[in-house]
């Protein structure tokens, strides 16, 4: 994919690097938001670091003079649409996904509903019902699944909360331990990879190469993505011709049908027969210069700059006109 230099004058205003935020992903976006502006500052372009755990008021500051919001964020509060909204609201361009994209993306059942809808191989799953009768869900949940299964909460992201359940007390007792809603997913033992998509102006894909977890276990947990478990990646991923024209071909068939804009990031499994299932989207993948998303880039000739510029360019766009 072709970036083209950072022209001078280019930005004439400071960026506003919104990171930090609430959810369980604070640390990660943290990351995030301190390597952008690094980056953005080797640029040449000025830029100022607001933390969403702030109060309303230092955000809405923060944001005023600003060209544009720049979101190095993850998880509730701000990749599930409401921090889009909000800055829609207030007529400030923003980098990534819309607040539709978002608020589906994050929300895994009806992500799997509306890339399914597009042709995209997805697990069966079904919905846990928390509280009392815990037994009778498991037991409900087995007989339409099987055993194992993944359980995983409806809206997080980073693998929070993942578990494999390989019998009904298990089931029963991950239901029990949660404080929210929870979806259970029928298991597959395979290879994790992720796929990232970039889109121009134009409205044009352009799929990174395929990137693998490889990990003991086979399970792409959230320990090893926080590296307190052993995990190695490869990228380009080793992986047979065909799976990898159907991987760059879904993921960018789910890109389109969730309406994400400028990048995203898709988790599948690939089965021991070859063939590929979508897990889930990240609209606002991990930006450090080691993540997922990074390591694409640079496997495809982009250095980190590059891949930032593209999605700083990302946030102009008339929101207005995709609704």
């Amino acid at each position: 994919m072709q970036i083209a230099p950072l022209a001078p004058q280019e930005f004439t205003r400071p960026i506003a690097v919104i990171t930090g935020g609430w959810s369980q992903e604070r640390d990660r976006s943290l990351l995030s938001g301190h390597t952008v502006a690094d980056a953005l500052t080797d640029m040449g372009i000025k830029s100022t670091v607001l933390d969403l755990d702030g109060t309303r008021g230092e955000l809405l500051g923060g944001l005023g003079g600003a060209e544009l919001a720049f979101l190095a964020i993850a998880g509730r509060g701000a990749e599930d649409g409401r921090l889009q909204g909000l800055l829609e609201t207030l007529g400030i361009p923003f980098t990534g996904s819309g607040v539709l994209a978002s608020a589906v993306g994050m929300h895994k059942p009806h992500a799997k509903q509306v890339v399914a809808a597009a042709g995209v191989r997805v697990l069966e799953g079904v919905l846990l019902g928390a509280g009392d009768g815990t037994e009778r869900e498991a037991a409900r949940i087995t007989s339409t699944l099987g055993l194992p299964v993944i359980v995983k909460p409806v809206a997080e992201g980073g693998s929070i909360g993942v578990e494999l359940a390989v019998s009904s007390e298990a089931l029963t007792d991950a239901v029990k331990a949660s404080g929210g809603l929870l979806m259970a997913e029928r298991f597959v033992a395979g290879r994790s990879v992720s796929v990232g998509v970039l889109e121009d102006r134009h409205g044009a894909l352009h799929v990174l190469p395929v990137l693998e977890a490889l990990t003991p276990d086979r399970i792409y947990s959230y320990a090893a993505k926080r590296g307190t478990t052993a995990c190695d990646y490869q990228c380009p991923a080793q992986l047979d011709a065909s799976v990898l024209d159907d991987l760059r071909y879904q993921a960018g068939a789910a890109h389109q049908a969730l309406g994400c804009w400028a990048y995203s990031r898709h988790d599948f499994i690939v089965d021991d027969a070859g063939r590929a299932w979508w897990l889930e989207v990240n609209t606002l993948p991990g930006l450090s210069r080691t993540g997922n998303l990074a390591r694409m880039a640079e496997a495809d000739g982009l250095t980190y700059e590059q891949l930032i510029l593209h999605i700083l360019r990302g946030a102009r766009v008339d929101r207005r006109a995709q609704a």
